[in-house]
């Protein structure tokens, strides 16, 4: 277990490595009981590293809860007292290495032997044994879990792998690279193989897998004409779901070589599918390490979001073979740099495989319901931290999707072909090296001609910028003038905040609704009826010539800039801007800010004790939406229009309000979906009836989308109250021949008001269906946790007793705590504190096995800042109460540290 009382690594403490590790041979003997591992390691002194004492002549190499049997130094066994083995700090040293007779710049050679148990590492880091598979996970510092190493990301080394290991239970031994050599070991019940990869590679990317398992075979023919074998290992009962995954892979391959000119370097492409996984894939060299979750995709088994979930993690995997593997971080200070460029280009690769807007607008909705409650709370940090304790808590959406939102950014100010350029100059001038985010951005730079210093705070400060916005128009000068203030709030550690250089997209739509050119004061002729305008300053003013009558700006387009936006509109603007924009995503945006508008007032109304009232606008506005819906082709894009009907969830409205009053939230969200089935009741009739039951499931753009809208509209009706709609429903889950539309019925029956016995037994029958399928399973977990009504956190406590239920597993775990914590507001943040309780309960459990999940499983109550004094003091109460526990992690330390000392702050 790491240390808890650690200290916390800063950036500015960062030196180059006293040490290069040159090549590293490995060899593993994997028994049921044990497995040993002989290292050997050349390494040389780093002319880049400035000594500061005689001690940089020493050694000092990672471990953790590892058993040490040997240790040689060119050749020879030191004694115990040549060497120091810090168990506590987790490092061995061996100091002097000079006076050792070993020729530093020359090179020389450690060689090490240890012993681990990975049937007993239930922290899913390092080497571990998922049910009967030996994998590894080695990000961030998982390396050290299996032999004493220089484990940081600018330690960059080549890499050979032999594995041996029993046949007939483990016929499948892999590792990153090509396969050089195989044979039988001289047990003849044992076999081994050899792997060696060519590239050098820090060893969070080492990876190996043993185990008994089936493949799905393909290949890919890349840009140069190289044949690459393309492989996907699993369990032999889930090869029939891994068809989706290798086309997407094929898919990425090609669109990698087509969008930024990179081609793939090995002879093989491998993917193992693993139950037992903390993230959601990993993108060792050559090997990658799926959660089968992200990888698994059959119609009968998994639904449209999973397999577009497939779609792009193997996608974002892929990718990182030059954004994150060819071209690594520095240090972990540098995270984003791989993640935030990588998450960009997987969400640009999904994005033109399906329908761009509706992908825009389901990232935005993640990014303002979960980063921005991550930026307004105590764990708020920026895209390259300063500090962490551990390294494991900063792979957030902050890391990642704020990470690519600068991304973004920067290719809206360079343009398509300057960023282009820029990511080849990157991948050019730093392939084989460690860099920084400093260097890609001046890569940028220098390709495209562009200053980028100032655009730089994207990356130093925290928080979530807010652009307020007025605009007036001369109709005797036609002239329209645009004002923009813009701020940040506060955040811990970074109390005052330089300008931002944001990007705003705009246009201006004139009274019939059509886009007018835009010529800036200065300019010569109109341009572009949409532009970016550069936002650098506290405060500007853009004023825009031969504007004859007073327009409507449309902000923000395609969401330009990860901000707030502030801008006085009226129900009837945004009601026009739903109708006329040009933007898609803006076009969305109105419509959420109109039934933000009325959510609102409808939670004023409800806090007061009144009678709501539907409002009449947006009633009418959605039935204008459903019925314009009913007549739409098959070619059209149905998912912009389920978007459209969709309200603000719970966790945006949470997000969005000064003091959330979750009652009231629910309660008014509840009483507006109430009203619009009811208003609407014909239109969704006719919106369902227009599209017919799926046949033959394809996961293209338009069937998913075709399904996103009828079940959208069986969910209304059924909540109407209808005659037959709940009959119609429950025949859909019973006939539905795909999960989409059996779990969008079992939900429907289970969240709404179906009664107790009618999805009682939904849930009975869907058990017995396929209880045989973990992941199906998994959903039928998040459903009953997720349910909004009295007595959901006694039936979560129950299902902790379910036979199907493990802690070990960290699916299971999101999937039944992790959704009521995080999902059911209206029970979780229940005035009792209840939910407060429970959740203080399974991290004091789970922590011992996992801290990693159990760090972030207790995000929900770093968001007290968002509640009343008394929910603040429940919380608080919960933090303190895990965090004193004797051996905490140093996971959960952190978590607790922060989340507490903000509480006291505010206090004081």
């Amino acid at each position: 277990m790491k240390d808890s009382q650690a200290r916390a690594t800063l950036l500015r403490d960062y030196r180059p490595p006293a040490f290069l590790v040159e090549t590293t041979e490995l060899e593993f003997d994997l028994h049921e009981s044990h497995a040993s591992v002989r290292s050997r390691l050349l390494l040389r002194r780093n002319p880049d590293h400035a000594p500061v004492d005689a001690d940089d002549e020493s050694l000092v190499l990672d471990g953790d809860e590892l058993v040490l049997e040997e240790l040689r130094l060119d050749g020879r066994v030191l004694e115990a007292a040549e060497y120091q083995l810090d168990l506590d700090g987790q490092s061995l040293r061996i100091p002097h290495l000079g006076a050792l007779g070993v020729d530093l710049d020359g090179g020389f050679e450690l060689a090490c032997q240890t012993r681990i148990e990975p049937q007993n590492n239930t922290a899913l880091e390092g080497l571990y044994k998922s049910r009967k598979m030996f994998c590894t996970q080695c990000e961030a510092e998982g390396f050290r879990r299996i032999t004493f190493y220089p484990d940081r990301p600018d330690v960059m080394s080549k890499f050979t792998v032999t594995i041996r290991a029993d046949r007939a239970r483990y016929p499948v031994l892999l590792a990153n690279g090509n396969c050089i050599a195989e044979g039988a070991c001289e047990e003849p019940s044992r076999h081994w193989r050899k792997w060696h990869d060519p590239f050098p590679k820090p060893c969070y990317l080492f990876a190996l897998v043993a185990g008994d398992l089936a493949s799905l075979e393909g290949e890919f023919r890349t840009a140069s004409g190289r044949l690459v074998q393309l492989r996907i290992f699993v369990e032999e009962k889930d090869l029939d779901k891994c068809d989706h995954a290798m086309a997407s892979l094929q898919k990425a391959m090609r669109w990698d070589e087509q969008r930024y000119g990179r081609e793939y370097d090995l002879d093989i492409f491998m993917i193992v599918a693993v139950d037992d996984f903390n993230m959601g894939a990993m993108e060792n060299k050559g090997l990658n390490i799926f959660n089968t979750s992200c990888i698994l995709a059959n119609p009968a088994t998994q639904t449209d979001s999973a397999f577009q979930r497939v779609e792009a993690v193997v996608a974002h995997e892929y990718f990182h073979n030059w954004s994150g593997n060819r071209v690594t971080c520095r240090d972990w200070f540098q995270l984003s740099l791989k993640e935030g460029f990588t998450v960009f280009r997987d969400s640009e690769f999904s994005a033109d495989m399906n329908s761009r807007a509706v992908k825009r607008i389901q990232d935005v909705a993640f990014l303002r319901a979960v980063q921005f409650a991550e930026d307004s709370g105590p764990m708020a940090h920026s895209v390259q931290p300063d500090s962490y304790l551990e390294i494991s808590n900063f792979y957030t959406v902050t890391i990642y999707e704020k990470g690519a939102e600068v991304v973004r950014m920067i290719a809206n100010l360079l343009g398509p072909e300057a960023f282009r350029a820029g990511a080849e100059l990157y991948f050019e001038r730093h392939d084989g090296q460690a860099v920084t985010i400093e260097q890609f951005v001046a890569a940028m730079e220098d390709a495209s001609g562009i200053e980028l210093g100032q655009f730089r705070n994207w990356y130093r400060q925290a928080g979530t910028p807010q652009l307020a916005v007025e605009g007036q128009h001369d109709a005797a000068s036609k002239r329209y003038e645009l004002r923009v203030r813009q701020s940040c709030p506060a955040t811990p550690g970074q109390q005052h905040k330089q300008p931002f250089h944001i990007p705003l997209r705009m246009g201006l739509l004139d009274p019939d609704g059509k886009e007018v050119p835009l010529r800036l004061a200065g300019e010569a002729a109109p341009g572009e009826p949409d532009r970016v305008l550069a936002v650098t300053e506290a405060e500007q003013s853009f004023v825009f010539e031969g504007v004859e009558r007073a327009p409507l700006p449309s902000l923000l387009r395609g969401f330009s800039a990860p901000v707030r936006l502030q801008y006085d509109y009226s129900p009837e603007q945004l009601l026009f801007l739903m109708s006329h924009d040009s933007d898609g995503f803006n076009r969305w945006e109105a419509a959420q800010q109109l039934a933000m508008m009325f959510l609102r007032r409808l939670q004023d109304d409800h806090r007061a004790g009144s009678a709501l009232r539907a409002p009449r606008l947006l009633l009418e506005a959605h039935g204008k939406i459903a019925a314009e819906a009913a007549t739409l082709g098959n070619g059209a894009d149905r998912a912009m229009f389920a978007e459209l009907l969709r309200l603000p969830s719970e966790s945006y409205l949470l997000e969005q309000a000064e003091v959330a009053d979750v009652a009231a939230i629910h309660a008014s969200r509840q009483f507006l979906l109430d009203s619009l089935a009811t208003s609407c009741q014909e239109a969704f009739e006719a919106l369902f009836e227009s599209i017919p039951a799926t046949q033959q499931y394809r996961a293209d753009a338009a069937d998913i989308g075709s399904r996103a809208l009828r079940n959208l509209a069986l969910a209304a009706l059924v909540r109407s109250g209808a005659a037959g709609w709940l009959e119609r429903c429950i025949e859909q889950f019973e006939q539905a021949n795909n999960m989409t539309d059996q779990l969008a019925a079992l939900q429907i029956l289970v969240h709404g008001r179906a009664g107790e016995q009618v999805f009682e037994r939904a849930l009975e029958s869907f058990y017995a269906q396929w209880s045989g399928e973990a992941l199906v399973i998994d959903q039928w977990f998040h459903l009953q946790a997720s349910r909004p009504f009295p007595g959901t956190l006694a039936r979560v406590r129950q299902l902790l007793d379910h036979p199907a239920f493990t802690l070990r597993n960290p699916n299971r775990v999101r999937s039944l705590i992790g959704a009521f914590c995080s999902q059911n507001h209206v029970n979780f943040h229940d005035a009792s504190g209840q939910g407060y309780e429970f959740l203080g309960e399974q991290a004091l459990r789970l922590d011992s096995i996992n801290p990693q999940v159990t760090a972030r499983l207790l995000t929900p109550l770093t968001r007290w800042r968002k509640f009343d004094a008394g929910r603040q003091a429940l919380m608080r109460e919960q933090l303190q109460r895990v965090g004193v526990r004797k051996g905490v992690s140093r996971d959960v330390t952190e978590i607790v540290q922060k989340s507490v000392s903000a509480l006291k702050n505010q206090g004081a």
